[in-house]
């Protein structure tokens, strides 16, 4: 159910995805830049803490090179029920996000997205590749290979350590 799967992508960069209103968007456009890539729900249980705490990441390390992408998923007991363009709203008008909020994704199954795929392929889980829940998040290295992946209990501020660490922070992990 969960089996490790085969992509012909060598970077998230090969990817092109649509935007909450339908507009393809190329991901090589963020060469160089450190991704947080994270299915997101409006009506989830994680949702307050993790869109307070992408948002918080996003407004202190955009300036670094830090890009947070937001994929709506409505996979999970329905909790991502309205339009793309809905979770696009309820992101930047709730939670004051100023990052990408793109067009609603299935993570799971046949139908997952390409880019979901990918990630899978890279990071997968004690599950195997399947996304366990909403707010599960992929760190992506400024060459768009996977660095690591978290699961949905993992708050986000408490990956700011490897996000510094992928920006090139040198500090970001103290010598002991």
């Amino acid at each position: 159910m969960g089996g490790s799967i085969s992509v012909p992508e060598k970077s998230i960069h090969e990817f092109t995805v649509k935007d909450s209103s339908g507009k393809e968007v190329d991901l090589s456009v963020y060469q160089g830049k450190v991704l947080l890539i994270v299915n997101v729900a409006s009506k989830c249980g994680f949702t307050q803490t993790n869109y307070t705490q992408l948002t918080e990441l996003y407004r202190k390390y955009k300036d670094q090179g830090l890009v947070i992408l937001a994929f709506p998923c409505n996979q999970f007991l329905n909790q991502e029920p309205g339009t793309s363009q809905d979770a696009h709203e309820f992101a930047c008008t709730r939670f004051k996000a100023e990052y990408p909020v793109f067009q609603k994704v299935r993570v799971n199954g046949q139908n997952a997205a390409p880019v979901y795929k990918f990630l899978k392929s890279k990071k997968p889980s004690f599950l195997g590749s399947r996304i366990k829940w909403n707010f599960t998040k992929f760190l992506v290295g400024k060459d768009g290979q996977v660095i690591d992946r978290y699961g949905p209990t993992v708050p986000p501020l408490s990956i700011e350590k490897d996000i510094k660490k992928a920006l090139g922070d040198e500090g970001a992990f103290p010598s002991t």
